[in-house]
């Protein structure tokens, strides 16, 4: 018998299961309410303790509350109880695209889907600060739609880990499709380390097989430290000339996603559609930037992110999910409420932005890209804003440093933007923290 509640908490039903590992097991389960199928991850906390991961299921926890894309898979909340702590994820019903490839190589076009699909997922994370460190089809689940959800966020990092130097220094991951830095146990920049992983994938996509294949480790390390692989020769030139570049063993000259995505080979499938999307979003993003003639059609209201209880409890300090193990852990953030309708939060934004002298770049309904004007001491300041839809009238939004300097970033929130946000701000994080309590538990804003 499975150590597992037939319902837990009066929400799932727990069903067969799907795999375990040395602290966790993983059921198949089924939303009482909805019939919605989930999978949900069940830890055992005094396991966890024993083998010293605790911090690595915050940071799992952590990042996929920031990771919502749809290739990536969805975390819909997080309970616990006094030995267990339980995950509910989206269920991919298509398994591991490993267990897919073991018959051989995929057609390209098949390929060229699922990393299509992994490139948009893994830029969309080191977005938001997160480098995955362990892409591996292993991690590579499907839906019943067959479209790629990246998985096991375990292994990764956030950008405050960084070093002083700006580089992760832990070595983690697996062989096979570790970057020649980690292999060389040296810093290594999370988004290259990425983009290194990334290029092996595609290259078992097209072969069915390794590119760094040896009989034993020392001889594996030395093929990944030198990139020496040979692409057969029905490979497509396109895509071996794309490969090469993200298989270079120079962190420094590896190609960047935005260039991966700029490629012959990356663009040949896309269809027709997906272009116009991206030609509209290239067209919006000077939207809001111009002097306002009232000109031109109207811009639509923004689709923005709504918010459940996980999502509320993970961005209120008062409720951190680091409580899930008796601390608290911080971020480099500030958080704010407002009862402000979401299109006046945004031009609220775009003026402040231009009158601090920021470039400020829409990535997405609802999100924004500030960039400071000179350098600082860390190289330019930019910070991430993003707005929840808590309720209609209702929005959260949240300020995040992605790179530069802290204590720059920190100047900037208290002596700038506060004052200046202060007409559409009803609380800041810490002021009033009791709101978001009140919302956790179901209650509307007075």
């Amino acid at each position: 018998m499975e150590n597992k509640p037939s319902i837990l908490t009066d929400r799932y039903e727990v069903g067969r299961l799907l795999g375990q590992g040395n602290f966790a097991k993983v059921f198949y389960g089924r939303s009482v309410h909805t019939n919605e199928s989930v999978a949900i991850k069940m830890i055992d906390k005094d396991k966890l303790k024993k083998v010293g991961h605790s911090e690595q299921i915050k940071r799992e926890i952590s990042v996929m509350s920031l990771a919502k894309h749809p290739n990536v898979v969805n975390l819909h909340e997080v309970m616990a109880t006094k030995t267990k702590i339980y995950l509910v994820l989206e269920y991919c019903k298509g398994g591991e695209l490993f267990k897919k490839m073991v018959k051989g190589k995929l057609a390209e076009n098949v390929a060229w889907k699922y990393f299509h699909q992994l490139i948009d997922a893994v830029d969309f994370c080191h977005s938001r600060g997160v480098y995955h460190r362990d892409i591996k089809p292993e991690n590579l689940l499907l839906d019943e739609h067959d479209n790629l959800k990246v998985s096991d966020f375990g292994l990764s990092a956030l950008a405050e880990s960084k070093r002083a130097d700006g580089l992760l220094h832990t070595a983690c991951g697996s062989h096979a499709y570790a970057c020649p830095e980690i292999v060389n146990r040296k810093g290594y920049d999370g988004t290259k380390a990425d983009v290194w992983s990334c290029g092996v994938v595609l290259f078992v996509l097209l072969t069915g097989y390794l590119p760094f294949y040896a009989s034993n480790l020392m001889d594996m390390y030395r093929k990944i430290r030198k990139a020496q692989f040979k692409c057969p020769r029905e490979f497509p030139p396109e895509a071996k000339r794309l490969l090469c570049k993200m298989l270079d063993p120079n962190p420094e000259s590896r190609i960047t996603i935005s260039k991966i995505k700029e490629s012959s080979w990356f663009k040949k499938g896309l269809p027709m559609k997906q272009k116009r999307i991206e030609k509209q979003v290239v067209e919006a993003e000077g939207v809001g930037s111009g002097s306002g003639s009232g000109s031109g059609p109207s811009e639509p209201p923004p689709q923005l992110s709504s918010m459940n209880a996980f999502d509320i409890i993970a961005l209120s300090s008062g409720l951190a999910l680091g409580g899930l193990f008796g601390e608290v852990y911080s971020k480099k953030e500030s958080k704010f409420t407002s009862r402000k309708p979401a299109s006046e939060i945004i031009c609220k934004l775009e003026e402040v932005a231009r009158g601090l002298r920021m470039k400020i770049r829409k990535q997405e309904a609802g999100l924004f890209k500030m960039e400071g004007g000179k350098e600082g001491r860390k190289g330019r300041l930019l910070i991430d804003a993003e707005i929840f839809e808590v309720t209609e009238t209702f929005h959260l939004v949240e300020v995040k440093k992605c790179s530069g300097d802290t204590m720059e970033y920190q100047r900037l929130v208290e002596e700038d933007l506060r004052p200046a946000l202060a007409d559409i701000v009803w609380v800041w994080q810490g002021e009033n923290e009791h709101v978001l309590r009140g919302l956790q538990e179901g209650q509307e804003p007075l």
